[in-house]
């Protein structure tokens, strides 16, 4: 097979495992919360804990995946987390207990970490030793149209009155499809290195202010993110006059992403990524203020878009650079950036969920979210406009 024809099937293979992983296994709770509250003893506040569990496998994951220096190793532990998404789907339907259900949100999470991450590394490394440009833009649309995918099943289901239960089931029987090219197409690693020809040059690491100012922002980042990707659905249905419109909020969050992902890479080329990430935070600022000061469809939808393009854009913009400052080994960057995303995402929903109980609305919780944006906005503004941004011009 031609070099660009196997480019698309590698890519392709990133792109259902981000469907499966992502959009089913782990996103798919979002547009069943609603209903799953109004059938099982589930509320805000457990709600919440049970996504800050699922962000808490997700971390582990990350963690998992920035120890790991062997490629062989890691596509072991990738075909593992495809095994454990299709389990972690079906064990939610076997079940009603919190308990149960804490643990196989923390499995989604752990898996997603895979497909996410050492996907990523692996694809990277592919595309690398192979002289293909080290752009992830089509594996990441994956993520979008996965999320907008869980939410289109979810409301055929709904509209078909299925129990929580039966959907759970059908979305792990679906997931079998997605799971087929997303082991199939991703190649085993070859075990020879990353030869000097094919390589792009190294960029000297990190210096430690610009290191923790990513790091920073990145964890403010994935703050911001958490609470429009658990909540956003249930916030919707809550609003006046807009119940029913939030699946419809989910699917556009998620089709908006998958186009929006190939474009960022272009802007990267070039603005160079951190300018690419500082418009792409501005703009998710802007989406989490939308609905807490228009009330109305127009308003939700367009927050829904905006969130959508940008956050996905934001992860797929910090993993793709991360990948190109270190193209020997990806994962290391990648594993520590997404630490700090991760660990974001433990805190928040739980928080959110909470002061949800405690106040009956999310608005505090998307106050809170819009200001951690903006922050994060703010430190990559001070890395991409001072000294060191230099070295991040090489990589446009």
């Amino acid at each position: 097979m031609h070099l660009s024809s196997q480019r698309f099937y590698v890519l392709f293979a990133g792109f259902f495992s981000q469907l499966f992983c992502l959009g089913i296994a782990r996103f798919a709770y979002t547009p069943l919360l609603p209903i799953m509250q109004q059938q099982t003893l589930l509320n805000d506040a457990t709600g919440g804990y049970l996504a800050a569990v699922n962000y808490a496998g997700y971390m582990s994951g990350a963690l998992l995946a920035a120890t790991v220096s062997s490629l062989q190793i890691k596509d072991t532990l990738y075909r593992l987390g495809l095994v454990l998404a299709l389990l972690s789907t079906l064990g939610m339907a076997l079940s009603e207990n919190l308990y149960l259900w804490a643990f196989w949100r923390f499995v989604a999470g752990l898996s997603s970490a895979g497909s996410m991450l050492l996907a990523s590394a692996l694809i990277l490394h592919w595309l690398v030793r192979n002289g293909q440009r080290a752009e992830l833009g089509l594996h990441f649309a994956g993520l979008g149209l996965g999320i907008a995918l869980s939410a289109i099943l979810v409301e055929v289901m709904l509209v078909l009155d299925l129990a929580w239960r039966t959907q759970w089931l059908y979305l792990a029987v679906f997931s079998l499809a997605l799971m087929l090219p997303a082991w199939r197409w991703l190649p085993k690693p070859a075990i020879a290195q990353v030869t000097s020809q094919t390589a792009p040059e190294i960029v000297k690491p990190l210096s430690p202010k610009l290191f923790y100012l990513l790091l920073a922002s990145y964890f403010c980042a994935g703050y911001g993110y958490v609470i429009s990707a658990t909540f956003i659905v249930t916030i919707v249905e809550r609003m006046p006059g807009l119940a029913g419109s939030g699946n419809l909020s989910f699917i556009v969050l998620g089709l908006a992403g998958a186009p929006a992902v190939l474009l960022w890479d272009l802007l990267a080329r070039r603005t160079g990524y951190l300018k690419a990430i500082l418009l792409a935070l501005l703009l998710q600022l802007i989406s989490i203020l939308l609905p807490l000061w228009f009330n109305n469809v127009f308003a939700v939808l367009l927050s829904a878009a905006l969130f959508g393009a940008t956050f996905i854009g934001v992860v797929s913009l910090v993993l793709t650079m991360a990948g190109r400052l270190y193209p020997g080994k990806p994962a290391m960057l990648m594993g520590k950036m997404t630490l700090a995303y991760g660990s974001a995402q433990v805190l928040a929903p739980a928080l959110t969920g909470y002061l949800a109980a405690r106040s009956g609305n999310y608005d505090i919780g998307l106050y809170l979210a819009a200001a951690f944006v903006g922050l994060g906005a703010l430190l990559i503004a001070v890395a991409a406009y001072g000294r060191s941004a230099i070295q991040f011009d090489r990589l446009s």
